[in-house]
């Protein structure tokens, strides 16, 4: 007996509980990619059965809609929070697959009159400028930074509210009117989100226009097998321009007088060490000589004293005996102190005394 298909309500909550899988598991790891693309496919799937259902109509209105079905409302929001997540090498097409389903979703709410006067008007300016768009259309600093605060606030009160009626089940139960308004705030707070998204999806693919082709592929293993590349390799062929058959038999200078190669040429032996050394080579100043090198210098130079002698600073002893010397040094000492009595310590400097 074949099976029955089943119900959009079945696979939305089996997308549902995938989606909350992935809170416990982090955005790099293999186990968060295998169930996101699980949730993926379900909520891919729930696409799928209301298209075939016709579950939304362009002849409806919001009054229209039962209660329980305006969760998937929000159908096209999942899938495009979901394709944000994939870690994959072709970014571009992924954030331009989340980017229709984005467009796609605000569609839906347009078509049922459901956004805000504010969030029709962000919408009519994606719609003319979708590569540039921002929640803030303002040149001034000042406003745009109102705008952003403004936006931040609404929707966490939103998710405060949420979280309130999801908390508190006793408000909704048996209370159809509590149960649709949770199901709006739901739809309102995954506006905000969608809004923001676009954003930063402008502002990503923008990035990723700017940056430089990838590297081609190695042609070199692509290309076919060429007979005629094995007879090079067998003949010795070369592709260096320098190569010996190039410059055989020529004669003359290799530079002309205004330092201009005229030929081919190869720096060898020593003079491709000095290049190189000149090149490598460190951005400070190395010691040209040991420790005992400089003193022995110093040494040849007369810069150090050696033994006694006037220079040494080291003043003789007067041999006691020797009255003469003792004389004319009590002599020289007599004539300081009577210097320095007659010249007092600052009697010289007269220019700042008041």
């Amino acid at each position: 007996m074949a099976e029955e298909p089943r119900s959009i309500r079945a696979v939305y909550d089996d997308a549902e509980q995938r989606r909350a899988i992935l809170e416990n598991f982090p955005s790099n790891s293999s186990t968060f990619q295998d169930s996101l693309l699980a949730a993926l496919q379900l909520y891919e799937q729930c696409l799928s059965i209301a298209d075939r259902i016709s579950l939304f109509s362009p002849n409806e209105s919001l009054e229209d809609i039962t209660s329980a079905d305006l969760q998937f409302l929000s159908l096209h929001f999942r899938v495009a929070e979901l394709c944000m997540k994939i870690n994959g090498q072709n970014r571009k097409e992924t954030l331009h697959a989340a980017q229709r389903h984005y467009e796609q979703y605000l569609k839906l709410l347009d078509s049922y009159d459901i956004l805000e006067k504010s969030d029709a008007s962000l919408l009519e300016q994606y719609r003319e400028s979708p590569d540039t768009f921002t929640t803030a259309q303002s040149r001034d600093p000042a406003t745009k930074r109102d705008i952003k605060i403004k936006r931040f606030k609404e929707e966490k009160s939103l998710r405060q509210k949420l979280e309130y009626l999801r908390k508190n089940p006793s408000v909704l139960h048996n209370d159809d009117d509590a149960y649709r308004e949770l199901q709006l705030t739901d739809i309102a707070y995954c506006t905000h989100q969608t809004f923001a998204s676009l954003e930063s999806i402008g502002q990503e693919l923008h990035i990723l226009s700017l940056a430089p082709p990838g590297p081609p592929p190695d042609y070199a293993q692509q290309r076919p097998d060429d007979s005629r590349d094995r007879n090079r390799q067998s003949d010795g062929y070369s592709e260096r321009l320098d190569a010996p058959h190039l410059s055989a038999g020529m004669k003359g200078p290799l530079l002309d007088s205004k330092g201009k190669p005229l030929r081919p040429f190869t720096l060898l032996g020593s003079k491709r060490q000095d290049f190189r050394d000149g090149v490598f080579r460190p951005d400070h100043n190395l010691p040209t000589m040991s420790i005992d090198e400089y003193l022995e210098e110093e040494r040849k130079r007369g810069g150090i004293i050696e033994g006694g002698g006037e220079q040494s600073g080291i003043k003789p002893q007067i041999d006691e005996d020797d009255y003469e010397l003792a004389d004319r040094e009590t002599m020289k000492a007599r004539e300081w102190d009577e210097y320095v009595e007659a010249n007092p310590k600052g009697s010289g400097n007269t220019i700042n005394r008041g």
